[in-house]
C-alpha cells in the first residue's frame, strides 16, 4: 500500500509517519504584486510557525510552557469557583474548606449534593443525546489515539468535574484539571500539526501543568506525566514537560497559590528499622488502594443494576452523601480541608477508622452514582487516614519503637496515592514538596515501591486504566500502543493473491502455476469461501505411487484450513496467529462467517514492518527522531 493509500485508509498515518505539510503551491500566472487576503497571510504565518515548532525542540519547549500557563490560569479558576459554590450552596465562610468545617445544616448537606446530582445528570442525557460518545481522558488519548483529544468534551467533562465537586460530592478536582489542561494543549498541538510523539508530550505538558498549578508542586507535576500520562521520563520530553510545570505553578502562584497546597509538620528522623515498618505500610496501601478500585466497580453495577434511571442516578448518590455528611462534613468534596485539619488533631484510633471508611463509602457512592471526578486528592486523604491509624497503633503498643506519627501519615498519603492513582516517583516527589525532608522522602519512595510491586503483581492497574478495563480496553498504562492499533493485517496484506478452486486437478494446477512463478495459492470453494492454502511446491511433488495427477485436486493439498486473518486484526495479534499455526503465510478473508479472500499475509512482512514501527516509535521516546 502507498503512503497516500495508506494516509487515506487511516488519518493517523500522517502522525505515525511524521510526514510533513505538503509544500504550499505557487499561484501560476500572476505578474502584479498582488496582496494575499489576510487569512492567508494568517495561514501563511500559522505555517511557520508550524514548522518551526516540528522542528526545533525549543520552540516545542515554549508551547509547552505556553500550555501550562493556561493550565496555571484554569486551575486557578475553577478553584475558586468551587470554593463559591460552596460558600453559595452550604452557608460556610469563604476562607473556610468545606469539609473542615465543623457543622452543616443538614438541610443544605443533603439538598446541595442532591440538586447538584440532578443538573448532573440533566446534562449527562444531554450530551449522549447529541453526541454519544463519551470523553477521552489524557491517559486513553495518549496510549491509543496519539495524543489526540476533543476540545469541546474536556470543556464538558471539566464543567461536570467543577458541578460535582461543588455541589460537594466526595471527587476530587484535578481530573478536571488535567482534563482541561491535556485537552487545550492536544488542541493546540493538533492546530500546530505537530507529530505523533510531540502530540503525546504536549499532552502530557498540559496535564503536567495542572497537577503542579493544583499542588503547588512543579516537580510532582512533571513527574506525573513522565509516569501516568507519557508513560515513560527521556530526553525528549524533559524539557517541554519541565517547562509547562513550572510555568503553571509560577502562573498559580502569582494568582493566589495552589488550591490543593498543604504543608506537614516536621518529621523526626527515622531509623534503619523504620523503614521496614514503612513497607510494611505500604503492602497495607497496596490491599486498600485494589479494594477502593474494585469497589468502585461495584459500586458501579449495583447502580447499574438498580431500577433508577441514569439520568437520576447521581441525584440519588447525592441524597445518600447527604446522609453522611450529616454525620461529618469530612465527607463532602475531595478532602483538602479535612486533611490539613486531621494532620495536626490527636484523634482516638477508633475516630481514625471511622473517619476512613465513611470516607471510602462517600467516594464509592459519588463516583458509582455518576458523579464527575477523581481518586487523586481522595486516595491522599485516605492514605493519610491508614497512615494515621498505623503511626497511633504503632504508638499505642509499640512505644519504644520511636515511629514517628507524622511520617507514616505521610507515608500513607503516598502509598495509598501510588495504589489508586499509580506513580510512585510522583507520590515520593509530593511528600518532599510538601515536607522539604529528603530523609523521609527516601522512606516513601522505599514504601511508594513496594506498593507499586504488590499493585502491580496482584492487580495490574490504576484507577484511570482499570476504569478503560471495565469499558473492554486492555492497556495497563499510558504507553503508546495505538500506533500498532492503525497497523492492521488490512493495510500490510497483499491484495492480489493466486485464487484457485479445491475442485481444480492437480494437473491444471502444475500447467498453471509452475514452480517459481508464485509460492501459496489460496484454495476457494465453488462459492468463493475460503478452503485453506496450497504450497505451489506441494503441487509439484512426485504423487503417491498409483495415483494420477487428474485424480487429485487442489483441495487435497490445502493447508490451514480453519486458520485465517481478518482486515481489522493488529499486527502483534497477526503475530501471534504466525506463531501458533507454525506457519509463514496466511490468508485474509473478510469475515469469520463469509470467508470471502481478501488478501494474503506473510509472517516475514509483517515481522519487518512491526520492528520498522517500534524502532521509528523507540527513537521518538528517545529523543532520537
Amino acid at each position: 500500500m502507498s503512503t497516500a493509500e495508506a494516509e487515506a485508509a487511516d488519518p493517523e498515518v500522517k502522525g505515525i509517519e511524521g510526514a510533513g505539510d505538503p509544500p504550499p503551491r505557487k499561484p501560476a500566472g500572476i505578474s502584479l504584486p498582488l496582496r494575499l487576503p489576510a487569512a492567508a497571510e494568517a495561514r501563511g504565518w500559522l505555517a511557520q510557525l508550524r514548522a518551526l515548532v516540528r522542528s526545533s525542540e525549543v520552540f516545542l519547549t515554549l508551547v509547552a510552557g505556553a500550555a501550562g500557563a493556561v493550565a496555571g490560569v484554569l486551575v486557578t479558576g475553577m478553584s475558586q469557583i468551587t470554593q463559591l459554590m460552596h460558600v453559595l450552596l452550604f452557608g460556610i465562610r469563604f476562607d473556610l474548606r468545606l469539609s473542615a468545617v465543623d457543622h452543616v445544616s443538614p438541610v443544605r448537606a443533603i439538598l446541595a449534593p442532591t440538586l447538584g446530582g440532578l443538573v448532573l445528570g440533566l446534562s449527562e442525557l444531554w450530551r449522549v443525546r447529541t453526541s454519544g460518545r463519551s470523553a477521552v481522558d489524557p491517559v486513553e488519548a495518549n496510549a491509543l489515539r496519539g495524543g489526540r483529544m476533543s476540545l469541546r468534551d474536556s470543556i464538558l467533562v471539566s464543567t461536570q468535574t467543577l458541578l460535582s465537586n461543588g455541589c460537594g460530592a466526595s471527587v476530587g478536582l484535578e481530573a478536571g484539571y488535567t482534563q482541561i489542561g491535556a485537552g487545550l494543549a492536544s488542541r493546540l498541538g493538533q492546530l500546530l500539526k505537530l507529530r505523533r510523539v510531540d502530540l503525546r508530550v504536549i499532552v502530557g505538558a498540559g496535564a503536567a501543568g495542572a497537577i503542579a498549578a493544583a499542588f503547588g508542586a512543579p516537580i510532582t507535576g512533571a513527574f506525573y506525566a513522565f509516569e501516568l500520562i507519557v508513560g515513560t521520563y527521556s530526553v525528549g520530553n524533559a524539557a517541554a514537560i519541565m517547562a509547562a510545570s513550572v510555568t503553571a505553578w509560577l502562573t498559580a502562584q502569582a494568582l493566589g497559590g495552589s488550591p490543593y497546597s498543604f504543608h506537614a509538620l516536621q518529621v523526626f528522623p527515622l531509623r534503619p528499622s523504620h523503614y521496614l515498618a514503612l513497607m510494611v505500610l505500604g503492602v497495607l496501601g497496596a490491599g486498600l488502594g485494589i479494594a477502593i478500585m474494585q469497589l468502585t466497580a461495584l459500586s458501579d453495577r449495583l447502580f447499574g443494576a438498580s431500577r433508577i434511571p441514569v439520568w437520576l442516578r447521581p441525584a440519588a448518590g447525592g441524597l445518600l452523601l447527604g446522609g453522611l455528611a450529616c454525620i461529618t462534613p469530612q465527607v463532602l468534596g475531595a478532602g483538602h480541608g479535612a486533611l490539613s485539619l486531621d494532620i495536626g488533631l490527636d484523634l482516638p484510633l477508633l475516630v481514625i477508622a471511622g473517619l476512613l471508611a465513611i470516607k471510602v463509602l462517600a467516594a464509592l457512592i459519588s463516583l458509582g452514582s455518576g458523579f464527575r471526578g477523581g481518586l487523586f486528592f481522595a486516595s491522599l486523604f485516605v492514605g493519610a487516614l491508614l497512615g494515621k491509624l498505623y503511626g497511633g497503633a504503632f504508638e499505642a503498643f509499640f512505644p519504644s519503637f520511636g515511629l514517628d506519627p507524622t511520617a507514616a501519615l505521610l507515608c500513607g498519603m503516598g502509598v495509598v496515592g501510588v495504589a489508586v492513582v499509580g506513580g510512585p516517583l510522583t507520590m515520593s516527589f509530593l511528600v518532599l514538596e510538601t515536607t522539604g525532608d529528603l530523609s523521609l522522602t527516601a522512606a516513601v519512595l522505599t514504601a511508594c515501591v513496594a506498593t507499586s510491586l504488590m499493585v502491580r503483581e496482584t492487580f495490574g492497574y490504576s484507577f484511570s486504566t482499570w476504569r478503560l478495563h471495565l469499558r473492554g480496553e486492555t492497556i495497563r498504562s499510558a504507553n503508546d500502543v495505538g500506533w500498532i492499533r492503525t497497523l492492521t493485517v488490512g493495510r500490510l496484506m497483499r491484495t492480489d493473491p493466486k485464487l484457485v478452486r479445491g475442485s481444480t486437478p492437480l494437473s491444471e494446477v502444475r500447467r498453471r502455476f509452475p514452480l517459481g512463478s508464485t509460492q501459496t495459492l489460496v484454495v476457494i470453494d465453488d462459492a468463493d469461501r475460503y478452503l485453506g492454502l496450497a504450497p505451489v511446491a506441494e503441487a509439484h511433488t512426485p504423487l503417491p505411487e498409483g495415483a494420477t495427477p487428474g485424480s487429485r485436486t487442489a483441495a487435497d493439498i490445502a493447508h490451514q484450513r480453519e486458520t485465517a486473518l481478518l482486515p481489522d486484526m493488529n499486527v502483534k495479534t497477526a503475530m501471534s496467529l504466525f506463531e501458533r499455526a507454525e506457519t509463514e503465510t496466511l490468508a485474509v478473508v473478510d469475515g469469520p462467517e463469509t470467508r470471502l479472500v481478501v488478501g494474503l499475509l506473510s509472517e516475514s512482512h509483517a515481522t519487518r514492518r512491526y520492528a520498522e514501527e517500534l524502532d521509528k516509535h523507540s527513537r521518538g521516546i528517545t529523543g532520537e527522531g
